[in-house]
């Protein structure tokens, strides 16, 4: 009890310096990117390994699924044990995974390596109730929108990164790269992280359990969950099937090219601290809206102008714009239900959402494998139109709320 009510009354003040926000945001966008430099190689591997695209997109699925795993079995533990210290062995581990998936003689052995990579690349997201946790209740808004940025640029840039280094020295050269980058950001965080004591003492098995009860509890976060898990499955679809595409005709393009289109999503990082302020002045609903709209604006785009790189690059910028906003939305509210459970209530929806992007990857992979880039297309359409269902729903039933 003394601890959740600490942790409320850390909610109304700030401990967050301009500083250790920049590094907080800096930490989240590198730790974040080792879930999707396999993306932008996908073409690369599939050549090398004489592999068909549904099964070279079982790499991206697995990593997914490994993050997924470390949602839900890691993370919770930033409310019981010292945030600090997690964070550090997490990253040290990430590492470990990383060089395996440098030196993997095979396909299967890779595999297997991305599954740790996604497991232990779940580091951003105690970095995000962390960085939650620090400041106070006033500007949560704000700091998530420059934290969620932090984490958009750093998944489009992996795609960059990846698609030029694979290019120009192999696939290897991209995970040997990404442990280095680790090691410099364990160094980094262990420097300018403060000690967070923990908000809760329960056992794991109970911290586990609660899940369920803040799920059950919370009405707010089912919706929530729900959107953006479709919401992203669209997102991981288009960029887990991009690859294949443009390796194809008409682009007959390499995996620098993906790099060099993920660029562009880079502008929906600046929609990050726009979309907390009218969260804030107009409701979170409205925002999700707004932003499952604009996803199915995007695949309109992508599947209308079929054979275009303007198309896509145009489609891309709306797509990431509109993510960006759907989760910087659901977030913000989702962290005010309880001051004492940010890491659980992190692990729910993140947990679920990403479990949408594996998802999204593997049915969008088996449509562009029956269907082409117009069944790939037609799943993000639909799953987006289903998100915004959704949130209009909940807006009538008047249950967008910051807290419940």
């Amino acid at each position: 009890m003394q601890r959740a009510e600490n942790a409320a009354s850390l909610s109304e003040r700030s401990t967050l310096n301009r500083g250790l926000l920049a590094v907080l945001a800096f930490a989240a966008g590198l730790t974040v990117a080792n879930n999707y430099y396999n993306q932008a190689m996908l073409g690369l591997l599939a050549d090398e390994f004489r592999l068909s695209p549904a099964t070279v997109a079982l790499l991206p699925v697995l990593t997914q699924l490994g993050n997924v795993v470390g949602i839900f079995f890691l993370v919770p533990l930033g409310d019981r044990l010292e945030r600090r210290w997690l964070i550090l062995v997490t990253t040290i581990a990430l590492v470990a995974a990383l060089v395996a998936a440098a030196i993997a003689p095979g396909f299967v052995w890779l595999v297997v390596a991305g599954l740790g990579i996604g497991l232990f690349a779940t580091v951003t997201q105690q970095i995000v109730p962390l960085a939650v946790h620090l400041s106070a209740s006033h500007e949560r808004g704000h700091v998530l929108g420059i934290v969620t940025g932090g984490i958009l640029v750093g998944i489009l840039l992996a795609r960059t990164i990846s698609g030029v280094i694979s290019d120009l020295w192999g696939w290897q050269a991209v995970f040997w790269t990404a442990a280095a980058f680790m090691l410099a950001t364990a160094v980094a965080l262990g420097t300018m992280l403060p000690k967070v004591e923990p908000t809760s003492d329960l056992s794991y098995g109970r911290l586990l359990g609660s899940l369920w009860t803040l799920l059950r509890t919370h009405r707010v976060l089912r919706w929530g969950v729900a959107t953006q898990a479709l919401i992203f499955a669209a997102f991981i679809g288009f960029w887990s099937s991009l690859a294949l595409l443009l390796d194809g005709p008409p682009y007959d393009l390499g995996a620098t090219a993906v790099g060099l289109v993920a660029l562009v999503g880079v502008g929906g990082a600046l929609a990050a601290p726009i979309a907390g302020a009218l969260a804030d002045k107009r409701g979170p609903a409205v925002v999700i809206s707004i932003g499952a709209g604009l996803v199915v604006v995007a695949f309109a785009i992508f599947g209308l102008f079929q054979g275009s790189l303007a198309a896509i690059v145009i489609g891309v910028l709306v797509l990431d714009l509109a993510v960006q906003a759907s989760q910087v939305a659901n977030q913000a509210r989702i962290f005010a239900l309880d001051p004492a459970a940010r890491s659980r209530l992190n692990t729910i929806f993140m947990g679920t959402m990403i479990l949408g992007g594996a998802c999204g990857a593997g049915v969008a992979g088996l449509a562009y494998a029956c269907f082409g880039w117009t069944g790939a297309c037609i799943f993000g359409a639909t799953a987006a139109a289903i998100a915004l269902v959704m949130s209009r729903a909940e807006a009538r039933d008047k249950v967008s709320k910051w807290s419940r």
